[in-house]
């Protein structure tokens, strides 16, 4: 039996949970890999000025009141007949609860990962691998139904807020979302109306 149809066979067979473990434990590095449209995806080691703008739109979540915003916890997605669709880390979002004693269960299950239904709004920062947030997760974000997503793109030096996220069929990478907003670096980005404005400004000069 040739190669390929061997590693067809053990990414059928084989949870994708299980898979970015592997990958993990095989990694000299700590890192924290993803699972998209069917792809184990590492994300770039972040330089400075993408964790620190990440990090103050974040902040300005929190202080418009959204206490559960936050960074760095992993979400799973799961098809309509509960297998694994998604398992993303974005680099900041708003939570609409707080983990339940159910969610929590869910984790533990699920080695790491809480359902992402919890998700009210996720965002990215691009890195040098600009087109998997402007494509792949794109999909995956609408795909999962997470209502809002806000995309800074330091690439084409652009800011967006994705809305009404539509599955057209049964296949993930058709999903899209409906509406963009967008703006130039440096603008002011309105998100839907119960969130702050954001400002963009800390990715200018960049």
């Amino acid at each position: 039996m040739s190669a390929e149809p061997i590693m067809e066979k053990i990414m059928t067979e084989q949870d994708p949970i299980d898979l970015l473990i592997a990958i993990e434990e095989a990694s000299v590095a700590p890192i924290r890999p993803e699972y998209i449209e069917g792809m184990a995806i590492v994300p770039p080691t972040a330089n400075d000025n993408h964790n620190d703008g990440a990090f103050k739109l974040a902040v300005q979540f929190f202080n418009a009141g959204f206490d559960l915003a936050g960074m760095g916890n992993g979400y799973r997605a799961a098809h309509k007949d509960g297998k694994t669709m998604t398992l993303f880390i974005p680099d900041f979002y708003v939570r609409r609860r707080r983990a339940t004693e159910l969610d929590e269960s869910y984790r533990k299950v699920h080695k790491g990962w809480y359902p992402a239904d919890m998700i009210t709004l996720v965002g990215e920062v691009t890195s040098t691998n600009h087109e998997t947030d402007t494509g792949p997760k794109f999909r995956a974000y609408a795909a999962a139904g997470v209502p809002v997503y806000v995309l800074i793109d330091r690439h084409t030096k652009t800011a967006h807020c994705y809305t009404d996220p539509v599955l057209p069929g049964d296949d993930p990478t058709e999903a899209y979302y409906r509406t963009d907003a967008k703006v130039s670096l440096g603008d002011p980005l309105p998100l839907p109306a119960r969130y702050p404005t954001l400002d963009t400004a800390p990715f200018l000069g960049e």
